[in-house]
This record gives C-alpha cells, sequence and structure tokens, in this order.
C-alpha cells in the first residue's frame, strides 16, 4: 500500500495544503458511512495514499461527506503523486471536464496516461478515446486501438466494448464484424448493456453473425431490463414491425414511453409517430405533438423539422 506524508505546499491551486484536521471532522456525521469516511480522513492524514483515494471519491460524491470537489481534486492529487493509478484517472477526469480545476486537456491527457501505465484500465479508455475523436490530441485510431485492447486485456469490458466498436467499423483495425461480434459478446457477458445492444444489432442485420431477429431481441430486452435506454428503444422497434417476435404496438408504445422517459430523443418521436398516424389502439393525436417536441429537446433532429414539433 502506497504511503506517503503530507508536506505543507503552496497556498493557490489544488495543490495547496489541504486543511482537513477539525473542520473535515465536523462535516463527517456518526453514522456507520461516516465513521467509514472518517476512518479513511484519518489514514490519509497518517499517510495512506489509498485512504485519501477513498475520502477523495466520497467528497466528490457527496457520500456522508460535504460535496467538496476542489478537496477531492487534492485528495486525488497526493493519491496520484504517491502512485494510486485510478486517483490518476479520477484526477484527469476532472481536468478534462474542469469540474473543481482549472480545465486543461493537456492535463488531463498526461494523466490518463498515468493512470493507464499504472494499471488503471479506465485511464487507458478515457485516453483512447481521446486519440479515437481527435479531443485534446491529434486523432489515431492506431493508438486508440492499442490502448481499448489493453484495457480489454486486462478484463475490463468497457475496453473490449470500444475495441469491438473499432473493428466493426474497421478503424485502426482491420475491419472484422466477426470479431466485432466476439468482443460484443464477451461485454454483455460482463453486463455491459452498451455491448449486447451492438451485439444485437449485429445480430438483427446478419453481420458477422447469422442473422436472427429473436436473438436481437433478447440482447436488447437484456439491455432494456438493464436501464438501457436504447436497448428498449429497439426492442420497441421489433415490437412494432413483429420482426423476431409476436408484433403488438401497444408493447412498442410503452417501449418508446420507457426510453423517451431516459432521455432518448429518438424514442420520444417513435411514439409521437406512433400516437399520431398509428393503429387506431395506440393512436392518440392530441398527445403527438408532446413526444415530437421532447424528442426535438433531447436534440433529435428530425424531430425538430417536424411540422407537429
Amino acid at each position: 500500500m502506497p504511503m506517503f506524508k503530507f508536506s505543507p505546499r503552496p497556498a493557490a491551486g489544488i495543490t495547496g495544503m489541504l486543511l482537513l484536521g477539525v473542520a473535515a471532522m465536523a462535516m463527517i456525521g456518526c453514522n456507520p458511512g461516516g465513521r467509514e469516511a472518517k476512518g479513511f480522513l484519518r489514514a490519509c492524514e497518517a499517510g495512506d495514499a489509498v485512504a485519501c483515494n477513498e475520502f477523495g471519491l466520497r467528497l466528490l460524491r457527496g457520500e456522508h461527506v460535504l460535496r467538496d470537489v476542489a478537496r477531492a481534486a487534492g485528495m486525488f492529487e497526493q493519491a496520484c503523486d504517491a502512485g494510486v493509478a485510478p486517483s490518476c484517472a479520477r484526477l484527469a477526469a476532472l481536468y478534462q471536464t474542469g469540474r473543481g480545476v482549472d480545465r486543461d486537456s493537456a492535463r488531463a491527457t498526461a494523466l490518463y496516461g498515468r493512470a493507464c501505465d499504472g494499471g488503471a484500465f479506465d485511464g487507458c479508455i478515457s485516453l483512447g478515446i481521446l486519440y479515437r475523436d481527435g479531443a485534446s490530441v491529434p486523432q489515431d485510431f492506431d493508438r486508440a486501438a492499442e490502448l481499448f485492447e489493453r484495457a480489454c486485456d486486462g478484463g475490463n469490458a468497457t475496453g473490449c466494448t470500444r475495441l469491438g466498436a473499432l473493428y466493426a467499423a474497421g478503424q485502426g483495425v482491420g475491419r472484422d464484424l466477426a470479431r466485432a461480434a466476439r468482443l460484443y459478446q464477451q461485454t454483455c457477458d460482463g453486463d455491459v448493456m452498451e455491448g449486447c445492444i451492438e451485439l444485437g444489432r449485429l445480430y438483427a442485420a446478419g453481420s458477422g453473425v447469422p442473422r436472427d431477429p429473436a436473438r436481437a431481441g433478447d440482447l436488447y430486452r437484456q439491455a432494456c431490463d438493464g436501464h438501457e435506454a436504447a436497448g428498449c428503444f429497439l426492442l420497441g422497434g421489433l415490437y412494432a414491425t413483429g420482426e423476431g417476435v409476436t408484433p403488438d404496438v401497444e408493447r412498442a408504445a410503452e417501449l418508446y414511453h420507457d426510453a423517451c422517459r431516459d432521455g432518448h430523443g429518438e424514442a420520444c418521436y417513435a411514439l409521437g409517430m406512433l400516437r399520431l398516424n398509428g393503429p387506431e389502439v395506440v393512436r392518440r393525436p392530441a398527445e403527438a405533438a408532446t413526444w415530437i417536441r421532447r424528442a426535438c429537446g433531447y436534440h433529435y433532429e428530425p424531430a425538430c423539422s417536424n411540422e407537429g414539433g
């Protein structure tokens, strides 16, 4: 377990001295969670870098302590400097978004690299996304694929999902839909619902796997049950068309509603169009414009140009 000593630092910036002491103790409650947080604080002050990371998480989330993102950043910096790789990834995310610290993309990139090199695979994924998207670094699909593969090989299912997407698109690796399907299956088995959805899309299209709408429906249902709005929307589409499932337009409307409630703009639009033009059992023209406007509010552009919106 990495150990270090706190030392006085300049007052400016997150590297300033962390004045925890009595003031920090006062904000921690006496419930079990509060006592645990107090234990992390005391261990951190005694030189336990992992405890600093844990206390930083509680400050970041406001769990049994007053939420204080700037103080959390300081805790993560102390722990990162002591070699706690997950703290480097968390501090990088704060620099990337400008939460609790001044936004600094270059600093975020460097910290994600430190996290990844230290075995924090979330850092590899975040750095890979920067290279994939060309955000704050030159776009480099080869580098993104390398980073996602490192995370995937380390057992991080989200890394496998990101790598699968590159194989599906042929970005940074040769296009290989069968390999993408295997990676998505791996991530779906690891309860990453995005992997279930993407695998379902492949089965629905017969890309890299035999076409099997029923299997696609099972995967979309798994994602929907896992509270993934896109899964509910796609499953609703199958019920609307009767592909791979028994046609049930009322069930389709219910699924569109659930996905819309969770912020899926295209689902809101699909529900609006069902209410406007669907079979009589689901047609409610007076409601249609409401759902179409909501779709536009969720930035689904076709809804914004629809006369009903």
